[in-house]
């Protein structure tokens, strides 16, 4: 049975890596783990005039569920609903985009770092 406390720090190495992968190709961190009462954001970053909102999704190698598919509808919605929130908080006047970073965890503290820009799962 997995902890709670192994599953967050799982997560947090997921969101590390996820980080500096984002440097690494441009892209200016605004928020992590941006929140709006029950609403949360993994990672707000802006790359040239777009807005990136991006869901991290960390598993173990073995898991038996690949980060894609923790991304559900009704996940994808809230993440939707956040976005709103934020845009209107922030005034932003850009183009939104959404993306995913299935970060897959395996026995060090990396993780392999899979980009997909633009989702539209739904």
């Amino acid at each position: 049975m997995k902890s709670k406390h192994n599953t967050t720090r799982i997560g947090q190495i997921g969101e590390d890596s996820a980080v500096r992968f984002l440097y690494s190709q441009g892209f200016e961190i605004l928020e992590r783990n941006w929140r709006s009462g029950h609403l949360e954001i993994d990672i707000i970053a802006k790359k040239e005039n777009t807005l990136h909102i991006i869901e991290v999704k960390c598993r173990k190698q073995n898991s038996l569920t690949t980060p894609y598919e923790a991304l559900t509808p009704n996940k994808f919605r809230l993440i939707q609903k956040a976005t709103e929130q934020y845009i209107l908080q922030s005034e932003i006047d850009c183009e939104v985009q959404f993306d995913l970073i299935a970060a897959t965890h395996s026995s060090n503290e990396e993780c392999q770092i899979d980009y997909v820009p633009d989702i539209r799962p739904f």
